[in-house]
């Protein structure tokens, strides 16, 4: 009753004053946050490798930069957490790794002798140093699969149901291989990276799906083998005095992470790690006391979306200090005509109706599920489908599969989800501090106004990014502690069909518009 009685009153004030009010709790700290970012896979291997330099830079610029050039506008959008896709060798086994997709086969540092060749993955390793010189902050490490000499069918995808790929006894070994990874990109590209994580969702089965072949790398796991890998990691890497942290479990779906949803030990994760059972991996060293989710197949319809956010958000209060993490995300529903153009992840939209579609996303992640972090998937593409933040053509087409599409060369293009991403990761910086934006109505925001705020309290920042989905602009006070801001005003960063994260006008904090259909990140200074 309260929700409906705030969401009336809300709508009374603007109809007869044309401002409303939201009011900014900045001393009640909710969260603690932990960056934003995206996914060299599988792109950035032919594209570092291949592309002429100018190009790789302009691209690097979009993903890493945090310049503003003279007119106070960002360069880029600043990801401050860039994932590094750990390959397993379908690319040496060539067609014999039957891995169709050329694009999607990745190289292995590990040799067959066992030693190890560190000038493989190169334009993955390429983007790792663009990533570096440009300041990103946390580099993480992912597997799709072990390397495939230790794999239980010589394959970077399953054959089994329901169970690891990997050889009998072999856990120490891809443990070992982790490891030796991370110790020699660091001693190779001067590269610490902050996180491994060692499964990818392990709940999709990952074997051949186009007869003998698959079109990716990808193992199952169930709960116990991905509990038995962190404990041989973590020994690992303790071994070593390497200070690394483990992140699981990277869910392929996020209900995987509250409830039992087929009973095949791949489900309850949050309970099955960090509840008060023998698996509980809180304690062991390494070991970052956080789970990792996917947002797939849970956006829609939008009171799905909600629910299982509040879901996931009440099963990890319960755990003394477990944080969650949104680690990948690009869509896969079909939500409609209404909600984005083409009506599903088919077809490569750069405009900023699918860009309100995410940021909507990233918001209720954030505000509902308390996500400390929130991180894309390919961070650049080359198909006709909604799955980058950059997209690669011949500037002939919209997208192509064909081995050769792009390869060498091509024509590169940013998105408004790019740039709405943006409005995120470029202000909301590791360490920054979320505070409360109460009374918001969480269903009736969806196609309205949503607000998140945060706090720099070492750089006395203070950061709003608001969303607005509607067709009409919002005048807004924001009701801060009185003195909080200095001048009381705050600079918007403006991403909408005619903005590309745009600084506009400085504005009083009392007299606030947001425009329609953008999303807007005001930006000011405590006193």
């Amino acid at each position: 009753m309260k929700k409906i009685y705030i969401s009336l009153l809300l709508l009374v004030s603007s109809l007869f004053f044309g401002q409303r009010t939201a009011t900014i709790s900045t001393d009640n700290v909710v969260q603690t946050m932990d960056g934003f970012g995206g996914s060299d896979a599988w792109r950035c291997q032919f594209v570092g490798k291949n592309w002429p330099k100018q190009k790789k830079n302009a691209i690097a610029d979009l993903l890493f930069s945090k310049e503003i050039d003279e007119q106070g506008n960002p360069k880029g959008i600043g990801l401050s957490i860039w994932r590094f896709n750990l390959g397993a060798g379908s690319t040496e086994q060539g067609e014999n790794s039957k891995v169709s997709d050329q694009w999607r086969r990745t190289e292995c540092f590990l040799n067959a002798d066992g030693t190890y060749n560190w000038s493989k993955q190169e334009g993955q390793r390429w983007f790792l140093q663009a990533a570096k010189k440009r300041g990103v902050e946390k580099f993480l490490i992912f597997t799709n699969s072990a390397p495939v000499s230790m794999t239980s069918n010589g394959l970077s995808f399953a054959t089994q149901k329901n169970k690891l790929n990997l050889k009998e006894g072999a856990v120490p070994k891809f443990a070992d291989f982790l490891v030796q990874s991370i110790q020699g990109l660091e001693k190779k590209e001067g590269i610490k990276f902050d996180y491994v994580s060692p499964i990818n969702e392990p709940q999709w089965e990952w074997m051949a799906n186009n007869g003998d072949k698959n079109s990716q790398e990808g193992t199952p796991a169930t709960n116990q083998e991905i509990y038995d890998l962190t404990k041989a990691l973590s020994e690992k890497l303790s071994a070593k005095k390497m200070d690394t942290e483990i992140v699981i479990a990277e869910a392929g779906q996020i209900n995987y992470l509250y409830e039992n949803v087929n009973g095949e030990n791949r489900d309850n994760q949050i309970d099955y790690f960090f509840g008060t059972t023998k698996t509980n991996v809180s304690k062991i060293p390494n070991v970052k006391n956080t789970i990792l989710g996917h947002s797939y197949f849970t956006t829609w319809p939008f009171d799905k979306q909600v629910l299982s956010r509040k879901l996931i958000a009440a099963n990890v209060k319960q755990r003394d200090g477990l944080k969650y993490w949104q680690s990948e995300y690009c869509i896969l529903e079909n939500p409609g005509e209404g909600e984005i153009p083409g009506g599903s992840g088919t077809g490569r939209d750069l405009g900023m109706q699918t860009a309100l579609y995410v940021a909507r996303l990233i918001h209720n992640d954030i505000a509902l599920a308390n996500a400390a972090s929130w991180q894309w998937w390919t961070s650049f593409t080359r198909v006709d489908y909604k799955d980058g933040l950059i997209y690669l053509d011949d500037g002939k087409s919209k997208g192509g599969t064909d081995p050769n599409y792009c390869r060498n060369d091509g024509e590169f293009h940013d998105s408004k989800l790019l740039w709405a991403l943006g409005n995120y990761s470029l202000f909301v910086r590791p360490g920054m501090l979320r505070v409360d934006v109460p009374n918001q109505d969480e269903l009736g925001a969806a196609n309205d106004v949503m607000l998140t705020a945060y706090k720099d309290v070492e750089n006395k920042k203070f950061i709003v990014v608001a969303v607005n989905c509607g067709k009409s602009a919002q005048k807004y006070k924001f009701d801060l502690t009185k003195g909080a801001l200095k001048n009381n005003e705050l600079t918007p960063y403006v991403t909408s069909d005619n903005s590309n994260l745009k600084r506009t006008d400085i504005q009083k904090i009392d007299n606030l518009e947001i425009p329609p259909k953008s999303v807007v990140t005001f930006v000011g200074e405590f006193q």
